[in-house]
């Protein structure tokens, strides 16, 4: 298992308090944090959900779930009347505070990473932005993907990663001299932010991503910084030939 499955930012806990305090993080935070998103990343966020959409190319007819998607604002980006496109969060709340800006065409799924309610081989592209931090068992959570995943389906997630050397420092006392700050005053939620800020560093670097995308059975794993690596997406598929994901 990787680093994270035990662990709440730089504090070590049992998976099921883990999964606690997270599901009380974006409680706590739920109505302002496409507010706290906006002014953490001063914006840029939204450039690189386009992105990520961009590589997505979602299209007419295909089924769509965007993991971990809390209030829906990269589902809201590939909805359409001419496709099923889902949100699936285990944040009630978070999906509530979405709810309520209407977003059209879209639909809510309660659910983990780990665990979708939905069938085998249904799905033709799964996104996930800045969640996949946040489940308990990332390796769990791949092949969940892979399961719902049609053969030749994409899975596609944009998340925090190392940035290139040089910026480091800059990034570094950002993350924890300013994001905190910004929680306490803008969410309310200091505690929520440190840990969203300590979660990012332990998360694997972008090869190290990579080669978890490729053990747990996607092909054509590929991956590209953004924002000099402080932001990357990863892109992987369903083998057009795999025989799992069948049933419920």
């Amino acid at each position: 298992m990787t680093r994270l499955s035990r662990t709440f930012g730089f504090q070590s806990v049992e998976e099921e308090e883990r999964e606690q305090r997270i599901r009380r993080v974006f409680e706590a935070v739920a109505r302002r944090y496409d507010l706290m998103n906006d002014l953490m990343s001063m914006g840029i966020h939204r450039l690189w959900k386009r992105t990520l959409v961009r590589l997505a190319a979602p299209r007419a007819g295909q089924c769509i779930v965007d993991l971990a998607g809390g209030t829906g604002d990269v589902a809201a980006r590939m909805a359409a009347a001419d496709r099923v496109v889902a949100v699936c969060d285990p944040s009630v709340a978070m999906m509530q505070a979405g709810q309520s800006r209407g977003h059209r065409h879209v639909q809510w799924l309660a659910g983990t990473g780990e665990c979708m309610p939905l069938a085998g081989a249904s799905v033709d592209t799964i996104t996930i932005a800045f969640g996949i931090r946040n489940v308990t068992r990332i390796e769990d959570a791949l092949t969940e993907a892979l399961r719902v995943l049609k053969p030749g389906g994409r899975f596609l997630c944009l998340e925090f990663s190392t940035p290139w050397a040089p910026v480091r420092p800059f990034y570094n006392f950002f993350s924890f001299a300013v994001i905190p700050r910004l929680g306490a005053l803008v969410a309310q939620a200091p505690e929520a932010y440190t840990y969203l800020v300590e979660s990012i560093r332990r998360f694997p670097d972008q090869r190290s991503f990579k080669a978890l995308l490729e053990q747990a059975g996607f092909a054509d794993v590929s991956y590209r910084n953004l924002s000099f690596g402080i932001a990357c997406i990863h892109v992987g598929s369903k083998p057009a030939a795999s025989a799992g994901g069948a049933g419920a």
